[in-house]
């Protein structure tokens, strides 16, 4: 009977399996069906609202004509799933979207131009960093590009204000053929409200087509790649390249264009503010720290990169940060490395595994120049408006790889446009056997790619703002101490001491401390800190071999001279004198 019973449950049991899994197929299939049905609705129901976010001002109204499918103003999560759908990205485990940008994984400055025509000619620092393009090979380009527009299939058009402070900021339309394109440049933007948008109405327009191929001698390039301006027509033209950050500095370069004449300083600065509420601004060339030390959780973020000093506000020109993923670690940067971790960002060239989908920082297989793109917001003390009051502080980072720079050093106003035209910083010049030497850096205005105009224009701007608002400037090396980055054993400032330093410059604390005058660059430098070691403060014995810090020196010094040469004539006796001296 026992053996009988035992029977009848195995079999029971059995029955009782296979009903569980006829159910779970019959409640899947059910489910799958809903989800069916629901994303019919759905679907459906976007493609019915599509055109509610177009502007009133179309497309064909700018001489743009095309039969693909318009993707006005999409959400965040529409473009992700359009991205995912079309095979350009993949989500990673905590919720970013994945992309790669192929063979260009930074800016392509050589195949930047600006149209040289009667709005350019006189008003464009023309030169190794402003190339020019013929208007007629302009045409040209334009003529290819209008035609490989009218044979895409589908299009995303992005109505954005480059710009946080209403009275300066420039409407810009992109229209992309890659939806997490759209996505990186609604992110970094600023983003109009719906009632904006109704009537938006552009007045520069980007056009990014990654799959664009440039004709040398019929587009008047370089390459098959091509970045190309064009003030007087108010027309971006990108092509050949999948680098998201073309479509920002594109932007940033309009608004280095146009603030100026209206007398805003524009800036490739981060900026924050105090628990006192004054604002300070961190000028620094990449690799200097500039992101890291301004997302400090003591004080409010207005902007990681980009901004304008007008008569009432320091304001971001965008929407989102653009952020460097190599060696990301949570320790360093908490706030940066939790928006890894979030919906919503884009993570260009970051290693991903294919089965875990977790993300590796430290790869660098893909890109050293690993990016993040993310909204500010995702910051949790970001400024609720992109804005803050006029700076009382200015920071300009350097990572001295010369090692003879001190960590901090007060400038005066002289001083301080001397340095903002300099735009030094130096790095290792590579891996490579034999390498022994850094290799010195010189960007005028820390950002001389995006600067059209003669630097002098906007030293000039910054040297009346400084003076006006009785702003105090400092000198700030995140550099190496003890010797050449070069050299064995040879370290970079500690991170707690350039913190210290910093934060006893931004709550005044340091404008009482005994100053000496650097013998080399004349700049006033502190001679003792409380929590920072007094070893670091003077570079020169820091080192072990007194006399070649001096030689290293003295190097440095002739570059410097060398490089403001050709900016000597363009800026007054006191700037000129505020140069560091050769022995």
């Amino acid at each position: 009977m026992a053996q009988h019973n035992g029977k009848r449950l195995r079999v029971c049991c059995s029955w009782l399996i296979g009903l569980t899994r006829r159910l779970r197929l019959a409640m899947r299939g059910a489910t799958l069906n809903v989800y069916k049905c629901l994303g019919n609705h759905f679907s459906s129901k976007w493609r019915n609202t599509v055109t509610d976010r177009a502007s009133n001002n179309s497309l064909e109204s700018q001489g743009i004509k095309t039969s693909a499918t318009l993707l006005w103003n999409q959400g965040t999560a529409q473009l992700v799933e359009q991205a995912i759908a079309r095979g350009e990205g993949v989500l990673a485990a905590d919720g970013p979207l994945v992309v790669a940008t192929g063979k260009h994984t930074g800016r392509s400055a050589k195949d930047k131009f600006i149209v040289r025509d009667s709005e350019t000619e006189n008003s464009v620092w023309w030169g190794k960093t402003n190339a020019s393009m013929t208007p007629a090979h302009f045409a040209n380009l334009k003529e290819d590009f209008l035609a490989a527009l009218a044979t895409k299939e589908t299009l995303f058009v992005a109505d954005l204000f480059g710009g946080s402070q209403p009275e300066h900021r420039v409407n810009v339309r992109v229209i992309n053929e890659l939806a997490w394109h759209s996505l990186f440049i609604k992110t970094l933007l600023v983003r109009p409200t719906a009632d904006e948008l109704a009537g938006f109405l552009p007045e520069f327009t980007i056009i990014d087509l990654p799959s664009f191929r440039a004709d040398p001698e019929r587009h008047g390039c370089r390459s098959e790649t091509v970045i190309a301006a064009n003030f007087t027509e108010k027309l971006i033209l990108i092509g050949g390249t999948a680098y998201a950050g073309e479509m920002k500095k594109s932007v940033f370069g309009i608004l280095n264009y146009k603030l100026p004449l209206d007398g805003v300083m524009p800036m490739h600065c981060s900026a924050n503010i105090g628990a006192d509420g004054t604002s300070a601004i961190f000028f620094g060339l990449s690799g200097t720290g500039k992101t890291t030390l301004s997302a400090d959780a003591s004080r409010t973020l207005i902007g990681d990169d980009e901004h304008g000093w007008s008569d009432t506000a320091v304001f971001n020109f965008e929407g989102g940060c653009y952020a460097k993923m190599i060696r990301l670690s949570p320790e360093a940067e908490p706030e940066i490395f939790a928006t890894t971790k979030r919906f919503g960002t884009v993570l260009e060239n970051v290693v991903i595994d294919p089965v875990t989908r977790q993300l590796d920082f430290d790869d660098n297989s893909l890109a050293e120049n690993s990016r993040g793109s993310y909204p500010i917001d995702f910051i949790p003390n970001a400024s609720e408006h992109n804005m803050g009051p006029v700076p009382k502080n200015i920071i300009m980072l350097t990572a001295d790889a010369y090692g003879v720079l001190p960590p901090i050093a007060k400038l005066t106003p002289d001083q301080a446009m001397y340095h903002f035209l300099s735009g030094y910083t130096a790095r290792v010049a590579g891996t490579e056997i034999g390498v022994t030497e850094p290799e010195a850096t010189f960007s005028t205005c820390f950002g001389a790619p995006f600067m059209p105009r003669h630097p002098s224009v906007y030293g000039n701007l910054l040297k009346e703002r400084i003076a006006k608002g009785g702003v105090s400037c400092w000198l700030v090396n995140t550099g190496w101490t003890g010797g050449k980055a070069t050299m064995p054993g040879i370290k970079r400032m500690p991170i707690k001491a350039t913190r210290a330093l910093l934060n006893a410059a931004l709550d005044g604390s340091l404008n009482n401390a005994e100053f000496r005058k650097d013998p080399n660059f004349g700049f006033e430098v502190p001679v003792a800190v409380d929590g920072v070691d007094s070893g670091i403060l003077d570079p020169r014995g820091a080192w072990a071999d007194k006399a070649d810090y001096d030689v290293t020196a003295q190097k440095l010094v002739s570059q410097f001279i060398d490089n403001f040469a050709e900016f000597a004539d363009h800026v007054d006796e006191g700037v000129r004198q505020a140069a560091p001296k050769a022995a």
